[in-house]
């Protein structure tokens, strides 16, 4: 979502005349869009402001102007913080107004004092009433593979969690908002789409005609009735959320990829409940049971938290029995960190060794599944969407139905193109292989 959120604040920051650099001792601005989810992300950020304030001393030696923004979800949990450690920051702007950056630029710009820099202190981390994305301009640019935010914020309030402080309560997108997006989108050269959200499947918005809600299920049948759009993805789902239309979507809409990112975080019922997940692993099992009877070809990953406050030797064994049973094709797996402001911050905390040594046994067994789900296409052939180029010319690289990377040798022409890929390699991170036509 951070990635479509810095896309968005391109696409507003254009009609101002800026364009990317990749230099940020030529910038004029430089804009750190930050998450806060992860451990760290606070020293990580004040460390980056650092590295940017001697390129802003360099310009403003230069009688040149760097102005720095921070954004996203640390700039939400911080707030004023941000300007106490880094006075020379210009803007802190939360991830539900961005949309208002002109309005900001125009701000600092009037505030920029020519002997001492440039504006400062101006921030704005309220949720507005107004919907940003009513503010946000069309994207102009070409992406074969792209990103549209359909629902943002999280009313669950896992007890490990920050996004609902920092993201805000669910709010889901009129459909006919997201229609008029993609079909933009697909216009532009998009060939495959993602829809995203804090917790995509919750979404329930206003249908086209004004009158009810349609699901997530509704809105993916609806899209793919538009004609180029060849691929439909959504991320990242919450499994009291995975409704029978969405679910049945799977088995009746070609189009949605059959491969889900569908987050359980523990094996254990004991810790589901301290975590305040709102289902238990037998539910768990169920929708996977009913998406693997519906979609035969149905491949899943997750995400893994070890070490959660109360988490025994017990509850850590009952999450490697559920991984063994449920198989997954590529997974994510992290250490429990405290987050600022969460329940679980409060609670009694597992020893970071006891915490490591967990990560290590889970890992060596996701690594070894995901290598074998990767083997298992070695022989067949896998439809592949050619998006980005190797390092040597007539190199490409793809992506499978399955989110793999796929290596292939192909004609510049095909760029951009979904093309059959006969799969004769694998590696824990990637596939490789010889496209059938060209």
């Amino acid at each position: 979502m951070n990635v479509y959120d810095s896309e968005r604040m391109i696409d507003i920051l254009k009609p101002l005349g800026f364009e990317i650099s990749d230099d940020p001792a030529e910038a004029d601005m430089a804009i750190l869009n930050t998450c806060h989810i992860r451990e760290k992300a606070e020293q990580k950020v004040y460390s980056d402001l650092g590295r940017l304030r001697q390129h802003q001393t360099n310009r403003q030696q230069e009688q040149k102007e760097l102005f720095i923004a921070v954004t996203g979800c640390v700039a939400q949990a911080e707030g004023a913080e941000i300007f106490r450690q880094a006075p020379y920051v210009s803007m802190v702007l939360g991830p539900q107004t961005y949309h208002r950056l002109p309005e900001m630029i125009a701000k600092m710009h009037r505030s920029t004092d020519k002997r001492t820099g440039p504006g400062r202190g101006i921030i704005d981390v309220d949720f507005p009433s107004e919907a940003k994305f009513d503010s946000l301009p069309l994207t102009q640019e070409t992406r074969v593979s792209a990103f549209l935010t359909v629902q943002e914020g999280c009313d669950k309030f896992c007890s490990f969690c920050c996004v609902p402080y920092t993201r805000g309560a669910e709010f889901s997108r009129p459909a006919a908002d997201i229609l008029k997006e993609a079909k933009h989108l697909v216009k532009q050269g998009a060939t495959e789409i993602t829809l995203l959200g804090q917790n995509v499947n919750a979404y329930h918005g206003q249908t086209p005609q004004g009158q009810g809600t349609w699901g997530l299920g509704d809105l993916i049948q609806e899209l793919a009735l538009i004609e180029g759009l060849k691929r439909i993805r959504y991320t990242t789902s919450h499994p009291i959320d995975m409704a029978d239309d969405l679910m049945q979507a799977h088995a009746h809409v070609p189009q949605l990829m059959p491969y889900l990112h569908l987050p359980v975080q523990s094996g254990s019922d004991t810790v589901l409940k301290a975590m305040n997940r709102h289902h238990t692993i037998a539910h768990y099992k169920e929708v996977i049971a009913k998406l693997r009877a519906l979609q035969p070809a149905m491949a899943f990953s997750s995400d893994f938290i070890v070490g959660h406050p109360g988490e025994t030797d017990q509850d850590f064994e009952e999450t490697l029995t559920l991984v063994r049973d449920i198989t997954y094709a590529q997974a994510y797996s992290f250490k429990y960190s405290p987050r600022p402001g969460t329940p679980a911050a409060t609670e009694q905390q597992i020893p970071e060794t006891i915490k490591a040594a967990r990560l290590a046994v889970l890992q060596e067994l996701l690594n070894e599944q995901q290598l074998t789900f990767n083997k298992s296409k070695i022989g067949t052939i896998q439809s592949v969407l050619l998006d980005r180029q190797g390092r040597q010319a007539g190199q490409f690289i793809g992506r499978s139905p399955y989110m793999q990377s796929v290596h292939v040798e192909a004609k510049p022409r095909l760029w951009g193109q979904i093309v059959d890929v006969a799969i004769d390699g694998a590696k824990p991170n990637s596939l490789s292989g010889t496209i059938v036509t060209q």
